[in-house]
């Protein structure tokens, strides 16, 4: 070391370290950013302004880019400032797009917490009260499933694809013990929802299974896994020499939030001896819901069920559970040895190491924003934000179905509407000029910034798909989209 540096004593550090760390600035940084936050939530959410701040990306890289070489450099309030002005407003009631909901506000300031204190979450003593939330988080939405905490595992991870990741590594490892060291076996397969989310096909890839090597299960007239057909499917493949991994099923599935018969499902899989995984990253907050928990009728008989509270229990991202109906199953994912992490002098504080368990070694504390809006509102808020978006949605397929120029190409179960705009000029139309005309207008409205919606794909053509994921969603706004869409189409046409 240098003379400089063996000479500093405790009161001589550098000035942007001082400044950085001074509790003062943080105090009157974290005032300016309540004031603005503040005041930028409420014009958001009482509908002024854009939904889409729309720019050119590249524009928007330069931006931030330049901002950050800047030689005078820029204010907190500036930057602040810029974010909020530059971004997506999910809190704008005409923000019905992809399934990211405008979160409980408060909900943040609990995650704030645990980002400001900074207590990583690999082993307990790293972040004890982190640990704690997520067992009381995943001991709850344990019992909404109808399991026992005791006999049950689980854990939260980052995001719903990490989370299927993980339920179908211990569904691999437990169905091919050796796989950790020697790798799959050829005859592996997993048999999958046909529109299951697209993290399953990257699960497999990475997983070593391969792409290639999912079957596909067909879907009935309402697109949901059909469970005769399934049952035809893993008769054939056992006959084929083949090992199924796992079933994945789906509540709800991605394109139109079609949930699967989980009962009828389960019962082939025991029939089989297969493990039955169930993707309910959107679709598990339904449980909340006494009108609507129906929907997810057997889901208690999975052996893993993948749940984002991020989704329909309306916390910031993100928080997602992987839960395990087998307690026994809790480490099969992971075989490691890690000794500067894992302390053999206290092995029964390796039950509450989540390290263990999940990808991430350094993990954010995940279970903050759901458990605090739980000890707050209790469940009844849950449930409330379920029927509250179920019923709008069930409002807008019937302003489609009376509107002579709209068609929805589903009835809805849940928060999500597939629908096409054709106006009588196109009645005879192509299905290219029709699906050509659904993208033009879905480009025009969401530049406009005064809704937010997204296209799909369904049966091969192009249609508009909104998830009402708002619940400051209005009827009114609901109305107002299809004279949108309408206008949008005259200011387009050719």
């Amino acid at each position: 070391m240098s003379d400089e540096t063996d000479q500093l004593t405790d009161q001589e550090l550098p000035s942007l370290i001082q400044a950085a760390y001074a509790p003062d600035t943080f105090q009157d940084l974290s005032a300016t950013w309540a004031t603005q936050l503040s005041e930028h939530m409420s014009a958001i959410m009482s509908g002024e302004g854009r939904v889409l701040n729309w720019s050119d990306p590249k524009e928007l890289v330069d931006a931030a880019s330049g901002m950050m070489h800047s030689p005078a450099g820029h204010s907190f309030s500036e930057l602040i400032e810029t974010a909020l002005a530059s971004g997506q407003n999910l809190h704008h009631p005409r923000y019905i797009g992809h399934q990211v909901p405008a979160s409980i506000p408060s909900a943040a300031l609990f995650d704030a917490t645990g980002t400001v204190t900074n207590q990583p979450m690999a082993i307990c003593e790293m972040g004890p009260w982190g640990t704690a939330v997520e067992r009381a988080v995943l001991r709850a939405l344990q019992k909404k499933i109808g399991w026992n905490p005791e006999t049950c595992a689980g854990l939260l991870t980052s995001g719903g694809s990490l989370a299927n990741m993980t339920a179908l590594l211990t569904a691999r490892n437990v169905c091919f013990p050796e796989a950790w060291q020697q790798g799959v076996p050829d005859h592996a397969v997993i048999v999958a929802q046909a529109d299951a989310h697209y993290c399953v096909t990257r699960s497999a890839g990475i997983l070593g299974i391969g792409t290639q090597r999912i079957v596909a299960a067909p879907l009935d007239d309402r697109r949901r896994m059909n469970p005769q057909q399934l049952d035809g499917i893993l008769c054939k493949l056992k006959a084929d020499g083949k090992k199924v991994i796992a079933v994945a099923a789906a509540a709800c599935a991605t394109p139109i939030g079609a949930f699967d018969p989980l009962d009828d499902i389960a019962n082939v899989c025991e029939k089989h001896d297969v493990w039955l995984h169930v993707d309910a990253a959107h679709g598990g907050g339904t449980l909340m819901s006494s009108t609507h928990r129906t929907l997810l009728n057997g889901i208690e008989r999975a052996d893993s069920i993948v749940w984002d509270a991020h989704k329909m229990m309306f916390v910031p991202a993100l928080c997602a559970a992987v839960l395990y109906r087998n307690k026994e199953h809790r480490y099969a994912a992971f075989q490691q040895d890690a000794p500067y992490l894992f302390d053999p002098s206290s092995p029964g504080l390796a039950e509450f190491d989540s390290g263990i368990s999940t990808v991430e070694c350094t993990k954010r504390t995940l279970g903050f924003g759901l458990w605090g809006m739980w000890s707050m509102y209790g469940e009844e808020l849950f449930e409330q934000l379920i029927d509250h978006t179920f019923a709008l949605t069930a409002f807008f397929h019937r302003q489609l179905t009376e509107a002579a120029d709209f068609q929805p190409l589903h009835s809805p179960q849940c928060n999500i509407q597939v629908f096409r705009f054709v106006p009588e000029s196109m009645a005879a139309a192509s299905n290219e000029d029709i699906s050509a005309l659904q993208l033009r207008v879905r480009r025009a409205l969401i530049e406009s910034g005064d809704y937010y919606i997204v296209q799909t794909k369904l049966d091969g053509q192009a249609a508009l798909r909104v998830t009402i994921i708002n619940p400051l969603t209005t009827r009114t706004d609901l109305i107002e989209l299809l004279n949108a869409i309408r206008r949008m189409a005259d200011q387009t046409a050719d």
